[in-house]
């Protein structure tokens, strides 16, 4: 079990070089655009390489459909691209308005976003509390994606190779609280060994958004 933390612009300026943590995920953006890249992204990145802290990222949903996702989906790779991540991209979703669509609906939003990182040469992932997860995600979510659970208990959630188990921790080099998380996967050595996360060779894909289609290359 590797501990460590999952960090926003929320956190506002880090200092990594105080930072002691096993890993950190961050968040890259959120919704349909690649303007809407999280304000502190670049520094957070940049951060944690120089000081050899492996990371991953995650992007906020607002999707209301799977072209909604797909679309999250390409704004997600655009801020991403060119750089490496030891953890998965995580699709986090929790918004009301997405959840109030059902199961079936959420399942297919999730699985547009995901199916299209992992097109791309990614190691994606799912963000959920395990309430959430439960009750409007299929049995195939579950089973087929790595699963990020929040889960606020000192036991682990049943379900998921990541655990967000606190929002309330203290981590020199950050100001206020910040979310604490366990991994119980060594990501970085999976992760590097298949080729993802920027670790690989040049991919390209092809999404359909609204009857267009966008070819789109990521090179490594």
């Amino acid at each position: 079990m590797i501990s460590g933390i999952d960090v926003s612009e929320w956190q506002g300026n880090i200092d990594w070089k105080r930072v002691k943590t096993g890993f950190a995920v961050l968040r890259a953006g959120y919704g349909r655009l690649s303007s809407q890249i999280d304000k502190c992204f670049i520094a957070n990145y940049e951060g944690c390489k120089e000081n050899n802290i492996p990371c991953g990222a995650y992007w906020y949903s607002y999707a209301e459909s799977p072209d909604d996702a797909r679309q999250e989906a390409v704004a997600c790779l655009d801020v991403i691209k060119n750089r490496q991540f030891e953890y998965p991209i995580y699709y986090d979703v929790e918004e009301r308005s997405i959840l109030d669509s059902g199961k079936s609906a959420v399942s297919a939003i999730i699985r547009s976003f995901i199916d299209t990182l992992e097109q791309s040469g990614y190691f994606a992932g799912l963000y959920m509390s395990l309430d959430i997860l439960n009750a409007y995600t299929d049995d195939e979510i579950r089973r087929k994606y790595a699963l990020w659970t929040a889960y606020y208990s000192s036991q682990k959630p049943s379900v998921g190779s990541m655990w967000q188990k606190s929002s309330a921790g203290r981590i020199d080099g950050i100001q206020g609280n910040v979310d604490i998380d366990e991994s119980f996967e060594d990501y970085p050595e999976i992760i590097r060994k298949a080729g993802l996360n920027g670790f690989g060779r040049q991919h390209t894909i092809s999404v359909e958004i609204d009857g267009e289609i966008i070819i789109k290359d990521y090179r490594f």
